[in-house]
């Protein structure tokens, strides 16, 4: 089982930026694919990005695509969500979730592991 702690959300204005962190602990941090996940209020949980083992391959939605970066330190146990441009609609608690497997991951039974989940408000 692996133990997910994220950090760094917050109120932002349009078009500011935002760093989410995310520690784990419990098992080999190379040898699980990680992702972000939010969900606004009265939405289903969405995926929002996913990264390797290794940290090779990464992939977004379409929704945060040129805006978001996914990056992980294996040294460190952590995995981020750097947040750029950011816009009202990405108002929402972001969860950070470990997968079951080492390659990248999308869907929410892909993973085994939640965070609790930080807010992220955005203001107009």
């Amino acid at each position: 089982q692996v133990q997910l702690v994220e950090s760094g959300g917050g109120l932002v204005q349009t078009g500011g930026s935002l760093r989410l962190s995310c520690a784990a602990s419990g098992r080999t941090f190379s040898s699980y694919a990680m992702g972000w996940f939010r969900q606004a209020p009265g939405k289903e949980r969405e995926f929002v990005a996913t990264i390797s083992g290794s940290g090779l391959g990464t992939y977004y939605a379409d929704s945060v695509k040129g805006r978001f970066t996914i990056s992980r330190d294996n040294a460190k146990n952590t995995v981020y969500l750097q947040m750029n441009s950011l816009k009202p609609e990405d108002t929402a608690v972001y969860y950070c979730a470990a997968a079951k497997r080492r390659t990248i991951a999308t869907t929410p039974a892909d993973f085994g592991s939640w965070g609790q989940g930080t807010q992220v408000t955005v203001s107009s």
